[in-house]
């Protein structure tokens, strides 16, 4: 029976496995099907070789931020061209956002008495993509903060002084990348936003005029009811479904990969359009 999980993360982002080791992770946990969605980046899929005659199915992926009424939304871009000028052109503008980001992080903890930030965060970061979890592994290493988690609470978290927005592409401007790949758009684990039911339809609506085409229906860890919610929504929008756990590291037991809510009867899966039967 297909074991499908079409959302999860490796180093190259911000996950804790390599590559492979989340390959190996998903065959451990018989998993037939799998999305590598790396925040703004498919680096993972440059660096893996075909894989043959495994029993699991690597589908190309990318997550990519984008905003919506000034609001941080993840669109999961499914069975993408890699190499498309699309994809290009979004990963190199979502790396130039994210270093002005992290730019200005710096300079905030700076200002609070922490030296070398930036540089320190790129070298826990080496050639992969960086972020705020680089920043916190630093800190830790030189004894700023006790563990990555107080480095979020203390000074990266919301309302914190490393709290600093990023100017995201528009979420039109983000679908169009994934539909100009050749992919399905999805929006991430859309109840976790902070929106209220009626802004999070509106939002909805406005991904689907833009060319949206699915909604993460299950995901890791998700509030009970929200899945049935969301395939009501669906299929009152014509929208297809899709699952993944939204996997980062085997030292969080409360999302594994390959494990989220059972998709409700009612969906019409996010697989059907992928051709993967």
């Amino acid at each position: 029976m297909p074991h499908f999980d079409l959302h999860c993360h490796t180093t190259c982002s911000d996950g804790k496995l390599s590559p492979q080791g989340l390959i190996n992770l998903a065959l451990e946990s018989n998993i037939t099907h799998l999305a590598i969605t790396d925040h703004d980046t498919v680096a993972a899929h440059r660096q893996l070789k075909p894989i043959d005659n495994l029993g699991l199915k690597l589908i190309s992926g990318i997550e990519l931020s984008s905003q919506w009424s000034k609001i941080g939304i993840h669109i999961v871009g499914l069975n993408i061209n890699i190499n498309s000028d699309a994809i290009l052109k979004a990963e190199a503008h979502l790396n130039a956002v994210r270093m002005q980001r992290l730019e200005r992080i710096a300079y905030k903890l700076e200002k609070r008495g922490f030296n070398n930030i930036l540089e320190g965060a790129c070298g826990e970061a080496g050639d992969n993509q960086v972020g705020r979890p680089h920043i916190a592994r630093y800190m830790v290493k030189q004894g700023m903060v006790n563990s990555v988690s107080a480095a979020f609470d203390k000074y990266l978290g919301a309302g914190k002084v490393g709290d600093v927005s990023s100017l995201w592409p528009a979420l039109a401007d983000t679908v169009q990348w994934i539909n100009e790949a050749g992919g399905v758009a999805v929006i991430a684990h859309p109840g976790r936003y902070k929106l209220t039911r009626s802004k999070r339809i509106r939002m909805i609506e406005d991904f689907k005029d833009a060319g949206g085409q699915a909604l993460e229906v299950c995901t890791g860890n998700q509030p009970h009811g929200m899945s049935e919610d969301l395939a009501n929504i669906c299929e009152r929008y014509e929208l297809m479904a899709s699952v993944g756990s939204d996997f980062h590291s085997p030292d969080y037991p409360w999302v594994k990969l390959g494990r989220y809510p059972r998709l409700p009867k009612k969906c019409r899966p996010v697989w059907e359009s992928l051709g993967l039967f």
